[in-house]
């Protein structure tokens, strides 16, 4: 697989050293990037608009016939998290909605993007080829700018697990004064194409992109016509997923990682938990976890205030990248 040093001037401010700690960020400048939905079907047009500091991750949909923010509004929180379903759909009060979020977040995490405002034309993102690497490409061209205001890390201080019929997933304390965020995944199908695979990234790590954000959502041909009848699945495609057909891989190119089924597990586990609302110092563990899991892991995390503090974040391992590596096109 050819492989390419992806840096682009303009990107470096990113994780600038605040007078006490390191800088919030937000995007350099408005970016759009065009695509379908993978359960819609439908065509979504999106677009990256800086925010200042303190705002947080925001989706905000053009398509309602209103300018009152309440309504078009939706902040990318854990507790607006409202269906776990093949992907993860945040609500707001007003009852809109915007689904299948965990790509972009992906993305928004590994880059070190802080604060954004995300106008959508639908209810859903697009997906792209499925994985976060059209979100990082499009980062990474616009860059991002600091902000007057110091980054904030959620510190976790003690193990936080939950579990459900064999499935794990768990915030874990490191064991020195590190900021990093270190994920781990665990699957196993009963298929011989993906069979059993594990894989282990730190967010931190300038390899990270080019090791996780590639990897594409997946899925059985078997399955295709039940999810139909649940409304989902009708944007996917060879060109957006890996399909899997009995013991092959339909896919004319195959697949970019050998392991790439829990890459990008570990990719959806890193969206997910992005909507804590600020970096996570820790260690999280997932065992065929999944979205409905993993928020539950937040909340469980977020809700016991002896398991986690606030404190500034002061290290370049706070999720701050630099140049890396990722596959060419």
């Amino acid at each position: 697989m050819r492989r390419e040093e992806y840096s682009i001037s303009g990107f470096e401010t990113a994780g600038r050293v605040h007078a006490h700690g390191v800088a919030e960020t937000t995007i350099a400048h408005r970016a759009e990037i065009e695509g379908v939905g993978l359960h819609t079907g439908a065509a979504i047009r999106m677009c990256f608009v800086p925010a200042p500091a303190r705002t947080g991750i925001v989706f905000r949909r053009t398509d309602l016939d209103s300018v009152d923010r309440a309504v078009t509004d939706i902040p990318a929180r854990f507790d607006r998290v409202t269906e776990t379903t093949l992907s993860t759909l945040i609500s707001n009060e007003a009852g809109h909605s915007v689904g299948t979020i965990e790509h972009v977040m992906a993305a928004i995490a590994a880059c070190g993007l802080d604060n954004v405002v995300i106008e959508v034309s639908g209810g859903e993102t697009p997906v792209m080829d499925g994985s976060a690497e059209p979100f990082v490409r499009l980062i990474r061209q616009v860059g991002l700018r600091s902000l007057d205001a110091r980054r904030r890390v959620i510190r976790v201080l003690r193990p936080v697990v939950v579990e459900e019929a064999g499935k794990r997933a768990a915030l874990l304390p490191h064991a020195d004064d590190s900021q990093s965020f270190v994920l781990s995944f665990e699957i196993e199908f009963d298929n011989p194409v993906i069979g059993h695979e594990t894989f282990e990234a730190d967010v931190s790590d300038p390899a990270f992109a080019g090791m996780i954000l590639s990897a594409r959502t997946f899925g059985f041909l078997k399955d295709v016509e039940a999810m139909w009848s649940m409304g989902l699945g009708r944007g996917g495609s060879l060109e957006n997923s890996i399909v899997i057909d009995g013991e092959k891989v339909l896919n004319e190119g195959g697949l970019r990682y050998r392991d790439e089924f829990v890459r990008h597990k570990l990719l959806d586990a890193l969206g997910d938990l992005s909507l804590g609302g600020a970096v996570i110092a820790g260690r999280y563990e997932g065992v065929r976890s999944g979205h409905a899991l993993n928020n539950r892991l937040l909340r469980a995390l977020l809700g016991n205030l002896d398991a986690w503090t606030f404190e500034d974040a002061v290290q370049d391992d706070a999720w701050a990248m630099g140049p890396v590596a990722i596959p060419a096109d």
